[in-house]
């Protein structure tokens, strides 16, 4: 370890550019991790460390707002549901510009994430900018506790067979409980079948996945392998509850799993197990493919070293990283539903090229309008298509991409994803469910 004293030492002795002793530790730290060449492998301060073990809690404290930034704005996507945000009149698309009176010209996303945060009970001021309106709002929140909730489930009544859905959006430390709780509740209503959603769920606790496939699989089965640094390998076997009548309807109900390619992690272990022990049929797309397994370690300097110190496989041994769990059901999302509600704005006519047009263009070719291209020039039939959905939709009729025409856009998506049954990946998982029931 000798050079990196040397260098340490040197480094604060000459050079001309002044810098902390500890910011040379943090960045020779990074510096290791970093030559795992490994993007799951990292090194984190303090404050990261704590953002990160927040982020898969139950009840973290803010203001709830899910922020992106787009072109240097920072952009609302949507206020949570009764969070402080949302009772002070936040909406979605609403633009921040300032916080407790700093403007937020030239800042990062984490610039602005860090101005927002603080102690429970404490004030935070937001300036925003609401397009739709030209006008500016002073809007004053209290930072509170806010409950964070990763499963959501409903009884869906179709064909006179009644199906549970439930989505898991990640996999946090109060996951199984959310689980538990709610497929309990399905099964004291009556379900034919399950229909398990992780599509997007990055991932998260090993222990909560691992408890959720407990209700599912016999106990001793094994759910997966992990193989550490010396390639020993060690099976992971399924562990079930004292068995009761939710037990035995959960261990033999029809389940169908649905994935694309955002289902990451420890969504993939729950696909594997449930695909290898013949416990569910997996519909969707192939998942994303990451078959490692980290661990942290505390420094003393009061940071964290993350590694990834595990590869798991599935119960047929395959280490499925880069490759992913392939769907047995392959089905495709509509190219509507698969569009996000983009902050996109501005002013763009025939014979222009920006990369804001490319989002007008897929979002007119996902409505059935005649495009012929989808790489940013403004022609002829895009503007041919801009005038003929303005005027499907009764709003000012030209042929300008214009914020009138983003804003349209954007609530057409949106009231497209808020009924299920514009969702075709889902339905059609649904309808084979519910075939596979009937016979």
């Amino acid at each position: 370890m000798s050079p990196i004293d040397e260098a340490y030492e040197r480094i604060l002795a000459s050079s001309v550019h002044p810098v902390e002793g500890k910011l040379l530790i943090e960045g020779a730290l990074r510096g290791m991790a970093e030559t795992l060449g490994d993007p799951y492998s990292k090194y984190m301060t303090q404050a990261e460390a704590k953002s990160h073990r927040e982020s898969l809690a139950d009840e973290r404290v803010g203001i709830g707002l899910e922020i992106v930034e787009n072109k240097g704005r920072f952009i609302v996507v949507t206020p949570m549901k009764s969070s402080p945000a949302e009772k002070a009149g936040v909406k979605p698309y609403d633009e921040i510009v300032r916080v407790n009176g700093e403007r937020m010209d030239g800042k990062s996303l984490n610039n602005l994430l860090s101005a927002i945060k603080g102690e429970k009970g404490t004030n935070v001021e937001l300036t925003v900018f609401r397009e739709t309106e030209d006008r500016h709002y002073e809007l004053t929140m209290k930072r509170s506790a806010l409950q964070v909730h990763t499963v959501t489930s409903e009884r869906i009544e179709k064909n006179e067979q009644a199906i549970g859905y439930v989505a898991i959006s990640m996999f946090g430390e109060k996951t199984a409980e959310e689980w538990e709780e709610q497929t309990r509740t399905l099964v004291k209503q009556g379900i034919d079948g399950l229909l398990i959603d992780v599509r997007g769920n990055p991932g998260g606790y090993l222990h909560s996945v691992e408890q959720i496939i407990g209700t599912m699989l016999k106990d001793g089965e094994i759910y997966a392998y992990m193989q550490d640094a010396k390639g020993v390998l060690e099976p992971l076997p399924a562990k079930t509850a004292k068995e009761d009548d939710y037990s035995k309807v959960m261990k033999k109900i029809p389940i169908l799993l649905l994935q694309n390619a955002g289902s990451a992690s420890a969504s993939e272990v729950l696909s594997g197990a449930l695909k290898s022990n013949q416990r569910a049929t997996i519909a969707g797309g192939t998942s994303f493919g990451k078959g490692t397994v980290q661990e942290t370690w505390e420094l003393t300097n009061g940071g964290e070293m993350k590694l990834s110190s595990h590869k798991w496989l599935t119960p047929q041994q395959k280490w499925i990283h880069g490759i992913g769990i392939e769907a047995e059901y392959k089905v495709e999302a509509s190219e509507l539903y698969q569009l996000n509600p983009l902050p996109v704005s501005g002013s763009y006519e025939a014979g222009e090229f920006n990369e804001d047009i490319i989002y007008g263009q897929k979002v007119l070719k996902a409505l059935g309008y005649k495009v012929s291209r989808v790489d940013g020039y403004f022609d002829e039939d895009t503007a041919d298509a801009v005038l003929s959905f303005k005027q499907d939709k009764k709003v000012e009729a030209n042929a300008t991409m214009d914020n009138i025409f983003y804003q349209t856009a954007r609530e057409t998506i949106l009231a497209n994803k808020t009924s299920k049954s514009n969702d075709d990946q889902l339905q059609k998982s649904l309808g084979y469910l519910l075939h596979s029931i009937q016979k």
